[in-house]
Parts: structure tokens; C-alpha cells; sequence
């Protein structure tokens, strides 16, 4: 999938800015290193800051729940179920599966005069129910949807269902590209995510984060007034949109993929660990997120204490920094 001409071509040169590495160290002695890439663009797609490649492809994973929320409020499905801003951060979530996050979920559900039982993600290891997923916001968004246009519940999964059409035209509309060209892959909840270039990614973000859009607008306020319900308490997003002050909208996704939001400014950032690691993406975004000045010293520090914790003698430093877009 070639990136469209606002991104320039400097973003398709797999030489340039090295990709970052996070080390972990055990002892003072080198144990593993993790590759990683980052872009930074603006709402026009004007690749900013990199390190490693802009065009590096993977599948977005969770990271594309405030855009498959999308439909929920087009739809005005969440006007006529009354789902408010604590529905539509459930949409976006996910979530640890707690009493608190099933029960949003279920009102979704309940308002729409939809059953638990209709939700198609898996039932979680020692759970009772499919509300428990980490998903299960989404899941029942995309029913309420399906719900208020009249479409089929029974395969609101399907990458050839309305919904999912939609949110395809919808994502590729974002980026300036045909709905034909963009690829879609089954993610572990059932859903279909998308295979996206990095930069791509941080497109999408810069629009959540730019306040042009008014149902992009609707879902990142949504978000970052609920950080809770977006993930969990001790989580890396919820605790980084809590001490941002509404500045930052955090978004991680499975495989080492984590975007960011600069709310107002129309900033978005996307990383990939190019083995995976979750530790390795956290820890990286706050490493660029003290080069970008988005966060206070205070709240850096809270975070690393919080979400990077490694036992006693190890320890996990990030080389690199983002370079300036030449050309």
C-alpha cells in the first residue's frame, strides 16, 4: 500500500534516522534489545520526526478502536441509545474486564435492547462472560450500530458487513486512499483490524488530535475524560492520559504497537517494537514523550515508577531519538 502523496517521499526511504532500541540490562550486562520504529506527523500528513522507517507495515490491532467507534456516532446510534461519553470510551477500550468495565459495556448493550449473549468475542480464560473481553466495547458498539440501521447482527464480523465497510471507507477516507486498497486481517477478538504503513497510523492520529473533525472530536474528549474505562487502573494508557491533563490520547494495540494523540495541535505519534514486546513500546513512549515536551517531568517520573517495573538490578533504557524529516 503506497503512501499518498502528502506524506512526501522522504517517508518511503528505508535509509536515514536509525530505528530506536530499547536494552534491557541485567546487572550492568546487555540482555536483549528491541527494535523500534517511530513516526510523527500532522493532520496533513507531513511526516515530521522519525526514527527508523515511515513505511514500516503492520496491522494497527486495538489501536483502530476510536476509528471503528466512528460509525456508533454517524449512525446516531449513540444519540438514540443514550450512550454518552462513558459508552463511547468503552467503544474505544481495551479494557481489564472488571465489574465496572462489563457493566459499561452491558448498558450499551441494554440500551439498545441488545443481549450479552450476541457479542461474538471469545469468553476470556476463567471469565463468565464475553463482557468480560478486553473488546467488548467494541463489540457492542458495532451491535448498537447494526441495530439502529436495520443490518444483520448475527455477522457484524464480516469484512464484506455493512459496519465493517463503513469503517474501512471511513479509515480510508482519513488517509486519502481508495476503501479497495486497504487490507484487512481477522484480530484476535474477531474483528477485522487493518494493515497499515506507520506513518499512516500517525495520520490517524494527528486527525484524532486535531479537533476538525467533529465525531473524532466527540471520541477523543470521550476518551480522555474517562482514561478508566479506556483501559484500567495501573495501565499504561489510562495512568498517561490521567497526568497529560487532557494534553496526550493514548491508544495501544497488540504486537508492540502504541499511538499517541497531541490534543489541539493535530500531532499524532506511532511506534512499533519490531519483536512485539510491550514493555518496549512503553518504555519508548515515554522516551519520546520527554524529547516532544508533551509531558511534565512529574508525570514522566510517576510513569516510569508505575508502568515500567522490572525486578531489582534490571533495568530498561531506550538509545535514540526522533530526527527531524529532511526534504
Amino acid at each position: 500500500m503506497a503512501l499518498p502523496a502528502a506524506f512526501g517521499s522522504g517517508g518511503l526511504s528505508s535509509s536515514g534516522p536509525s530505528p530506536l532500541e530499547a536494552h534491557l540490562k541485567r546487572g550492568g550486562s546487555l540482555e536483549s534489545i528491541h527494535r523500534v520504529h517511530a513516526v510523527v506527523c500532522d493532520h496533513r500528513g507531513r511526516i515530521l520526526m522519525r526514527a527508523g522507517r515511515a513505511d514500516y507495515e503492520t496491522f494497527i490491532r486495538s489501536a483502530l478502536k476510536p476509528f471503528q467507534a466512528m460509525p456508533l456516532l454517524s449512525s446516531g446510534a449513540a444519540e438514540q441509545f443514550n450512550c454518552g461519553e462513558r459508552g463511547l470510551a468503552i467503544s474505544c477500550a481495551s479494557h481489564a474486564g472488571t465489574p465496572n468495565h462489563a457493566r459499561e459495556a452491558f448498558r450499551l448493550l441494554w440500551n439498545a435492547e441488545l443481549d450479552a449473549n450476541q457479542l461474538q468475542c471469545p469468553v476470556p480464560e476463567g471469565a463468565s462472560s464475553p463482557l468480560e473481553h478486553n473488546c467488548s466495547g467494541k463489540h457492542a458498539a458495532f451491535l448498537a450500530t447494526c441495530r439502529k440501521m436495520g443490518w444483520p447482527t448475527e455477522s457484524y464480523l464480516q469484512g464484506d458487513h455493512p459496519i465493517q465497510v463503513e469503517i474501512h471507507r471511513r479509515v480510508a477516507e482519513l488517509l486519502g486512499l481508495p476503501s479497495a486498497e486497504m487490507v484487512a486481517a481477522r484480530d484476535d477478538c474477531g474483528a477485522p483490524t487493518l494493515r497499515l504503513q506507520l506513518a499512516q497510523m500517525a495520520l490517524l492520529y494527528a486527525h484524532l488530535g486535531a479537533s476538525t473533525r467533529t465525531e473524532l472530536e466527540q471520541i477523543s474528549r470521550a476518551m480522555l475524560a474517562h482514561p478508566d474505562l479506556v483501559a484500567g487502573e495501573g495501565r499504561f494508557d489510562t495512568e498517561l492520559m490521567r497526568r497529560s491533563h487532557s494534553q496526550v490520547l493514548s491508544k495501544g494495540g497488540a504486537e508492540g504497537v502504541q499511538c499517541l494523540s497531541r490534543m489541539g495541535e493535530g500531532l499524532g505519534v506511532a511506534i512499533k517494537v519490531e519483536d512485539g514486546s510491550r514493555r518496549a513500546k512503553q518504555a519508548v513512549a515515554l522516551h519520546l514523550l520527554r524529547q516532544l515536551d508533551w509531558l511534565t517531568p512529574t508525570g514522566l517520573e510517576e510513569l516510569e515508577e508505575q508502568v515500567l517495573i522490572i525486578s531489582p538490578g534490571v533495568q530498561l533504557e531506550v538509545e535514540g531519538s526522533l530526527r527531524f524529516q529532511e526534504g
